[in-house]
């Protein structure tokens, strides 16, 4: 995510997202995984997930209204391994941790796995 994208008001792409554990499968376009875990209850690789359309962002103000909005339009996906729920911002002294901090409130249950194909796993 790029400050001048939140200062303009709008994010028109999926947002990238890690967690801590992840299956040894993938979603297209994605095209690896990067676990040795067959568990299913684990995201695949390329998992798009979005904000549910009734999750209240009125309540969120400023940057973290601006990326929850684009959480529930264009979604996330599953891009690697790292910190549960984690997107990264590109640095810039423009971002307001207070903002930005809100999101950590925003709950897993309230995001939805879209679904955009099989899981390919290893044969």
């Amino acid at each position: 995510v790029r400050h001048d994208e939140v200062a303009a008001g709008e994010i028109r792409h999926a947002i990238r997202v890690t967690f801590a554990r992840t299956r040894r499968g993938y979603v297209a376009p994605a095209s690896h995984w990067a676990s040795s875990s067959d568990d299913t209850d684990l995201p695949p690789m390329g998992l798009r997930l979005r904000l549910r359309a009734d999750y209240p962002v009125a309540g969120l103000t400023g940057q973290a209204r601006v990326i929850a909005t684009a959480m529930q339009r264009y979604g996330l996906i599953v891009a690697d391994n790292g910190s549960n729920w984690f997107f990264q911002v590109a640095p810039s002294p423009g971002w307001d941790d207070d903002d930005l901090n809100q999101l950590k409130g925003v709950p897993g249950d309230a995001f939805e796995v879209v679904y955009s194909g099989a899981t390919v796993t290893p044969g």
